[in-house]
C-alpha cells in the first residue's frame, strides 16, 4: 500500500538558490515577541503536556486530539489551538510533543529539530496534494519514556510526512532501512488518501552502524472514515515498524499530538542547505552568502563559523543587518556553517548548514537507459558522500515539485529522492576519485518514451506537467540552471527507428538545452537498438552518428557491453561499462584527462580496391579486432562475402572479401545484441554502427 507524510515546506530561495528561511520582524494579530516564547502550559488554549519540561524555550502552535478516524484529506484537521498566523515565519526549530495513554500506561515522546519548513502552517499533519515532506534533517533531540526509543540530542532524523498513499520500496537515502517493510525509508506515490505523518532517527552516514528506526508515527489520517488511524511510538514490534496498518487508535485513551515552534532571533535570508554542492567558479571554489537581520533586541552581536577543508573562519557583525560572503574551496572536503546570536541573557546557535561542498553538475536525459536502474547487478558500492543530487526525478509533478532538498546521489533505485541511475553513478564516482572533484547529477530520464516526451513547453518551460519542466524546475530550485558542466543523452529506442523524427526532436532540444544550460558540453549516446531486440534497423543509429559532427556535440557507443539483453544492460559487463566509458570521454574533456583510446571508433568513409574494402577512422588509436566479427558487417551490391576483418596502424579496418569488390556500393557495421565479437580501443569501447557508401 502506497503512504503519505506531511506537508514539505516549499521555501522561497534567492538567484542563487540558496534556501531563504524568512522570519518577520513584525508578528501578525499583534502578537510581540515575548508571547511566543511562552511555555505550553501558559498558553490560552494548549493543554499541559508531558513534555513541557522538555520543550523549554519552545511554544505551541498546534494542538489536536486525534480522532480514533481521521478522514482528513483535503481538509484543515479540528485543532484546538492553531498559533501558525501569528507565528508565520518566525521560529528557528521545530518540535512534537506525541501522548498516548494506553494498556501500557502513559507514553510520551519529544522530539524537535532544525526547520524542514519556513511557513508555520506546514508543520502539522499534511492532508493537501504536495504537501509531501522526504528529507533527513539534523540536530534532531529526543525524550521518550517508551523504551527503544534513544534519547539525546545532536542525532540525525529522517521525516516522512505526505497525505499520499506509499509504498515498501526504499529511497537509499536511510542507511539500515529495509525495502520490503513500512519503516522510516519508504516511497510515497501518486494516489492520495492513507496519510504519513513521522520522524525517525537514522544514521548520519551511509553506511552507518546505527539502526534506523521510528521516534514517532501517526498514520491513516488521510483515509476514509472506516479507517482506523494507526500510530505509535518507537518501533512497532508486532507488525510493521512504522505502525502502517497498525489500525490500532482504539486503542488508546488520549492520542495527544502538539507542534511547537522556538522563536527566532534572526531573520535568515540567504544560507546554503545542508549537503548542497556549490557549483566551482573559475578559482576552484564558490562564495556561499550568508545573510539576514536581527529581530530580537537582545541580540548585540552575529557570528558565523565556517568550518572544512582544515581550517575554522569566524565573521562577525554587530549590525541588525548582516551578510557574510565566506569562500569555500572544490575538493573532497564538506563544509558546516554555525551562525550565532549572542546578546545580554542571549547565546544560540540559530541555525547549521552541514555537508557543503563545491564541485560541478552534469545531467543526465533521455529514457530507460538513461533511467539505468537495477536490472541485474548492483551499483550500491560506487555511493560516495561526495555524490549529490536534488530533488526527485519521477513524472508525477506534485511529488517532484514538492521535493526541492539536497540529496545523496543513488545509483540502483529510479524515480526516488537523489536517483542518478547505475552508469552515471559509476561514471560520477570515478570522476570523485580520480579528479577529486564533488559532482552533482541530474537524471530527469523516463523510460519506454519517444523523443517528443521530451521537449520543452516554450510559454511554460517550467511546467511540472512536463518532463522538461520538471528537470528544469529541480536545476532552478537548486541554484545551477546557469552551470551545467555536461549533457548526457540516452534515448531512441523509441523512436522506431524512424530517424526524420528522432534528428528534428533532438535539434530542438540541443537549441532548447543552450538557452538554458549555457555553455554545456552535450553527449549522445548512439542507441544500440532501435527498436529494443533489433540491430538490423540502422536509420536513427546511423542518424545519431552523424548527430556526432554537430557542434558541441560528442558522440558515445554502447557497442562493446556485452551485458545487453536485447534492450537494458546488466551492471557488470553493461551500465559499470557505460559509465567507465563516460568517464574517459568527461574526464577527457572536463577534466583535461587522457585522450588516447578515448574516442569510440568512428569510421569516416570506405572505399574498394581489389578483394579489400579499408575504412577508414577519424582516430589512429590501435584497435583490437574479435574473432568472427566479420558477421556484423552486411555488404550492399556485389557477390562477394567478407572473409576476415584486420587492423591496420594508421586508423585503418581492413575487409578481405572472398572476391574483387566489384559492384559493391555499400557497408553496413550492425554489432549485435548481447554478447559477442567486437573491436574495440584502449578503453573498451566498440566501434560506432555504421552505414556508409564504398567509394
Amino acid at each position: 500500500m502506497p503512504r503519505s507524510a506531511p506537508a514539505r515546506a516549499l521555501v522561497r530561495r534567492s538567484h542563487t538558490g540558496f534556501l531563504i528561511a524568512v522570519a518577520t520582524t513584525v508578528l501578525a494579530s499583534g502578537a510581540s515577541l515575548t508571547a511566543l516564547i511562552t511555555p505550553a502550559s501558559a498558553v490560552h488554549g494548549a493543554a499541559a503536556t508531558s513534555c513541557d519540561s522538555a520543550a523549554t524555550g519552545f511554544t505551541p502552535v498546534l494542538q489536536l486530539d486525534l480522532p480514533e478516524r481521521g478522514s482528513y484529506l483535503n481538509q484543515t484537521p479540528p485543532y484546538s489551538l492553531d498559533r501558525t498566523g501569528e507565528v508565520g515565519s518566525n521560529f528557528d526549530r521545530v518540535g512534537y510533543c506525541v501522548e498516548l495513554n494506553g494498556p501500557d500506561g502513559p507514553q510520551w515522546v519529544w522530539t524537535a529539530m532544525e526547520p524542514f519548513t519556513a511557513t508555520a502552517s506546514r508543520i502539522g499533519l499534511p492532508t493537501r496534494p504536495g504537501e509531501l515532506v522526504r528529507q533527513r534533517v539534523g540536530d534532531l533531540e529526543v525524550r521518550s519514556n517508551v523504551p527503544g526509543v534513544t534519547n539525546g540530542s545532536g542525532q540525525t532524523g529522517y521525516l516522512e510526512m505526505w497525505p499520499n498513499q506509499y509504498q515498501e520500496s526504499a529511497s537509499t537515502q536511510v542507511a539500515n532501512a529495509s525495502s520490503i517493510t513500512f519503516d522510516t525509508d519508504d516511497n510515497p506515490t501518486s494516489p492520495l488518501g492513507y496519510g504519513s505523518f513521522q520522524v525517525g532517527q537514522i544514521g548520519a552516514a551511509r553506511p552507518s552502524s546505527i539502526a534506523a528506526k521510528p521516534v514517532f508515527a501517526i498514520n491513516t489520517f488521510t483515509e476514509s472514515a472506516n479507517g482506523l488511524l494507526s500510530l505509535g511510538i518507537g518501533t512497532n514490534l508486532s507488525g510493521q515498524p512504522d505502525w502502517t496498518f497498525a489500525s490500532n487508535a482504539n486503542r488508546y485513551s488520549q492520542r495527544r499530538l502538539t507542534a511547537y515552534v522556538r522563536t527566532s532571533l534572526v531573520s535568515v535570508t540567504e544560507s546554503p542547505q545542508d549537503r548542497q554542492l556549490v557549483p566551482r567558479d573559475g578559482r576552484n571554489g564558490a562564495v556561499v552568502p550568508v545573510a539576514g537581520a536581527v529581530i530580537d533586541p537582545r541580540v548585540r552581536r552575529v557570528q558565523l563559523r565556517v568550518t572544512g577543508a582544515g581550517r575554522t573562519e569566524t565573521f562577525t557583525s554587530s549590525s541588525r543587518s548582516f551578510r557574510f560572503t565566506p569562500r569555500i574551496t572544490a575538493g573532497l572536503h564538506e563544509y558546516s556553517f554555525e551562525l550565532r546570536a549572542t546578546g545580554p541573557g542571549v547565546d544560540r546557535v540559530v541555525t547549521r548548514r552541514d555537508g557543503v561542498v563545491s564541485g560541478d553538475v552534469l545531467v543526465v536525459q533521455g529514457q530507460s537507459n538513461a533511467e539505468a536502474a537495477k536490472f541485474n547487478g548492483a551499483a550500491n558500492g560506487e555511493e560516495s558522500p561526495y555524490l549529490r543530487s536534488f530533488g526527485t526525478p519521477t513524472s508525477d509533478g506534485t511529488i517532484s515539485g514538492a521535493d526541492r532538498v539536497w540529496h545523496y546521489a543513488t545509483g540502483d533505485v529510479t524515480n526516488q529522492s537523489g536517483s542518478v541511475g547505475q552508469w552515471a553513478i559509476r561514471m560520477g564516482r570515478k570522476i570523485v576519485d580520480r579528479y577529486k572533484v564533488p559532482v552533482a547529477i541530474f537524471n530527469g530520464a523516463h523510460g519506454g518514451q519517444p523523443i517528443s516526451f521530451f521537449q520543452r513547453n516554450d510559454s511554460n518551460p517550467d511546467d511540472l506537467a512536463t518532463n522538461y519542466g520538471r528537470l528544469r524546475q529541480r536545476l532552478q530550485a537548486a541554484g545551477v540552471l546557469d552551470s551545467v558542466k555536461g549533457v548526457l543523452w540516452y534515448q531512441g529506442e523509441s523512436d522506431n527507428d524512424n530517424a526524420a523524427v528522432h534528428v528534428g526532436g533532438f535539434n530542438t532540444l540541443l537549441q532548447d538545452w543552450r538557452s538554458d544550460f549555457g555553455a554545456a558540453k552535450y553527449y549522445v549516446y548512439q542507441v544500440r537498438t532501435s527498436p529494443c531486440g533489433t540491430t538490423t534497423t540502422m536509420n536513427v543509429r546511423e542518424a545519431q552518428r552523424q548527430l556526432g559532427d554537430t557542434a558541441g556535440v560528442t558522440l558515445l557507443s554502447t557497442n562493446g557491453l556485452s551485458g545487453h539483453d536485447g534492450c537494458h544492460y546488466a551492471y557488470i559487463g553493461g551500465y559499470r561499462e557505460m559509465g567507465d566509458h563516460t568517464f574517459a570521454v568527461v574526464g577527457r574533456d572536463l577534466y583535461g584527462g587522457p585522450s588516447a583510446g578515448v574516442a569510440p571508433p568512428n569510421p569516416s568513409r570506405v572505399t574498394a580496391g581489389g578483394s579489400q574494402l579499408v575504412v577508414q577512422l577519424r582516430s589512429t588509436d590501435p584497435l583490437t579486432v574479435g574473432a568472427g566479427v566479420a558477421a556484423n558487417f552486411v555488404l550492399e551490391g556485389g557477390a562477394v562475402t567478407i572473409s576476415s576483418v584486420a587492423y591496420q596502424p594508421g586508423g585503418k579496418l581492413v575487409l578481405t572479401l572472398s572476391g574483387p569488390a566489384t559492384g559493391v556500393t555499400g557497408l553496413t557495421y550492425q554489432g549485435h545484441i548481447g554478447a559477442g565479437p567486437w573491436i574495440t580501443n584502449a578503453t573498451g569501447t566498440a566501434l560506432l554502427a555504421f552505414k556508409l557508401p564504398v567509394t
